[in-house]
């Protein structure tokens, strides 16, 4: 059952993307009824949260039931002794599910409320407290200790510092204030703690702030497949040209048993610095981050006399980001959601010229357009005929989406993991008692993020 509305975007941006998903050849196959109801469907899943959140065990420095025993602790301890499954994936051993309960609509609403930013907002949906910065407004008379219901702006509306907000608001649940409006709104940089601690979320989902930080790494399940579907073997060199925050750099390293060399590039260097700090946190000792645009990547010292030196090449591009959840508001103009597609090429166009022949290209995207994945693998294999598309191995999502002239077999070998295949529905804690672990994995497949993988193999030289 839909708890918000579907995400709000604007309209230019909408048309865009619907054109794309009611395309000729979807309406030709399936008719334009049912293409535009899947259409309507997904809008509505982007704005609620996937049904399990995912956490990859460092497999480099503990054994996976080591750290789901660990794991387990930690939650009885957050969920006051409430008996939340935790399943190991079977085709991803180092993954573990944790179903998310929720909505949860029984909760009562407080007088005293606080309005957060939508980012924020969204956090909140997969089980983070309130941080500091995240607080756009505070009831008048709010002290440290008061409980609060805490509401999403999510249209960006409510001016910082306000005492009430009535624009569109989305309930979030109830939490406790750990400071006063006063303080909250004091103007101090060095506030950037939490806020308000969560108490009463309509999702209930675990908090994993520093939580086993040296042994979990918080994923969606479709990014923990990349690494797999990438396949680095120890004594491998490996290149990841667009790598931050670093989860699938490091998970790539760790797949290799910390045997060979990971060369992580990102051309912001805040973010370099967190995949190193990931890096050092895991214990792995074969990745080598540099801070470097990823289109430039044949001058970098490290690579500019190794064309087609890289064993393997992971390209996570960059992108519209349309298929993260939650998401219930996107200003985007339609300018920024379309700048991405010639970005991606150019990375891509970097990535072929780099692989060995014979070696392998993942292209992944978090997002749902029709432009920046199955078009692109068609544009791909177009442009440089000696690339062949691989099928993929664990394949957990569906087949690509018609409408970039690919064939029916080549659109079997992609992953495009679409959340409208699946009905929102309500997890309360008896129904868990219930379920069947087949079921639930197969819930946590399908009712995941919107996301891309594509697989490549380079026949013969450039």
């Amino acid at each position: 059952m839909s708890m918000f509305p579907k995400i709000s975007l604007r309209h230019e941006v909408e048309k865009y993307l619907k054109e794309g998903f009611v395309n000729k050849e979807v309406v030709s196959a399936f008719g334009k009824q049912e293409a535009e109801r899947k259409f309507e469907t997904l809008l509505n899943r982007l704005s609620h949260p996937p049904s399990f959140t995912t956490v990859r065990v460092n497999t480099h420095l503990a054994s996976v039931q080591h750290v789901k025993d660990l794991l387990f602790d930690e939650l009885q301890k957050q969920f006051n002794g409430l008996n939340v499954p935790i399943l190991q994936h079977p085709d991803l051993q180092d993954v573990l599910l944790i179903p998310v309960i929720g909505p949860r609509k029984n909760i009562k609403k407080q007088h005293c409320e606080a309005i957060v930013g939508a980012q924020c907002g969204n956090a909140v949906l997969r089980g983070a407290h309130v941080y500091v910065p995240g607080i756009v407004s505070a009831s008048k008379f709010m002290k440290a200790g008061d409980v609060i219901s805490v509401y999403s702006d999510i249209k960006g509306k409510c001016k910082k510092g306000a005492k009430e907000f009535d624009g569109t608001k989305v309930f979030l649940g109830n939490g406790i204030s750990e400071l006063s409006r006063k303080e909250i709104f004091s103007g101090l940089p060095e506030l950037r703690g939490i806020g308000i601690r969560m108490t009463e979320p309509i999702y209930l989902s675990p908090s994993f702030d520093n939580v086993l930080p040296s042994y979990l790494f918080l994923q969606n399940l479709p990014s923990a497949v990349v690494a797999h579907v990438l396949d680095p073997q120890p004594g491998e060199k490996i290149l990841d040209l667009c790598a931050a925050p670093g989860g699938k750099t490091t998970h790539i390293a760790a797949l290799m048993h910390d045997q060979g060399e990971v060369i992580a590039l990102d051309k912001i260097s805040n973010k370099v610095e967190k995949i190193k700090q990931n890096a050092l946190l895991l214990g792995l000792n074969s990745i080598k981050a540099f801070c470097f645009d990823g289109t430039k990547a044949l001058k970098l010292d490290m690579v500019k006399d190794a064309e087609e030196s890289f064993d393997r090449i992971l390209l996570d591009a960059p992108c519209s980001g349309m298929g993260q959840r939650p998401n219930m508001a996107c200003s985007w103009t339609l300018k920024e959601v379309t700048s991405y597609q010639p970005l991606q090429r150019k990375l891509f166009t970097v990535a072929v010229e780099l692989l060995k022949p014979g070696g392998v290209l993942v292209y992944s995207t978090c997002t749902i357009s029709l432009a920046e994945n199955e078009e692109q693998v068609a544009w791909a294999l177009r442009t440089f005929p000696y690339l062949q598309l691989q099928p993929q191995e664990p394949q957990i999502g569906g087949e690509g989406m018609l409408g970039a002239g690919l064939s029916l077999e080549q659109l079997k070998q992609l992953q495009r993991f679409d959340p409208s295949v699946v009905p929102l529905r309500d997890t309360d804690i008896d129904a868990l008692r219930d379920a069947r672990i087949e079921d639930m994995i197969w819930l946590a497949n399908k009712d995941c993020i919107g996301f891309f993988i594509a697989k490549f193999i380079k026949c013969k030289s450039t």
